[in-house]
């Protein structure tokens, strides 16, 4: 698994990352957006470095970006680990780029997600209450997230 090649997201992938996050937000456990920017809002949302795409097959499988945390894995291609591995090379990197703490917002449904947060160093240091309705007016907590980078020696 560790073969699977890890890059910097380009513009170029935005056709790929897009459809990504579309299959994302389909999900209702992902987001509360509903609909996905077109490239120059998303790019504009995010922070520049730390983006990152895991390739499986040369075909773009999923993406991270921070903003808090984002991060998708494609629908095919989930449940194969790609998930712990580009969520663990974002914090990497996000160390080498001096961010100290990481904080995710993770919807309540998404326990995929929790788990995935939880394996990569995160824990929950809060619950925000009927934070947001979903698609079908149903009212949603969320969970606040956090990692700290390692402590210097």
């Amino acid at each position: 698994m560790s073969n699977i090649p890890i890059r910097p997201m380009e513009p170029e992938d935005w056709n790929a990352v897009s459809e990504i996050y579309l299959e994302g937000i389909a999900t209702e456990h992902a987001t509360f957006q509903t609909t996905c920017p077109p490239y120059t809002a998303w790019d504009a949302f995010h922070i520049k470095e730390c983006r990152l795409v895991i390739l499986d097959g040369g075909e773009l499988a999923g993406w991270a970006a921070l903003r808090r945390v984002s991060i998708y894995i494609g629908e095919k291609f989930r449940d194969r680990g790609l998930g712990s591995r580009l969520l663990t090379a974002l914090c990497d990197e996000s160390e080498k780029e001096g961010y100290w703490t990481l904080h995710s917002t993770v919807l309540q449904d998404n326990t995929a997600s929790l788990g995935l947060h939880t394996k990569c160093g995160f824990r929950v240091v809060g619950r925000r209450e009927r934070i947001a309705r979903d698609c079908h007016g149903r009212w949603l907590d969320t969970y606040l997230m956090e990692r700290r980078a390692k402590a210097d020696e």
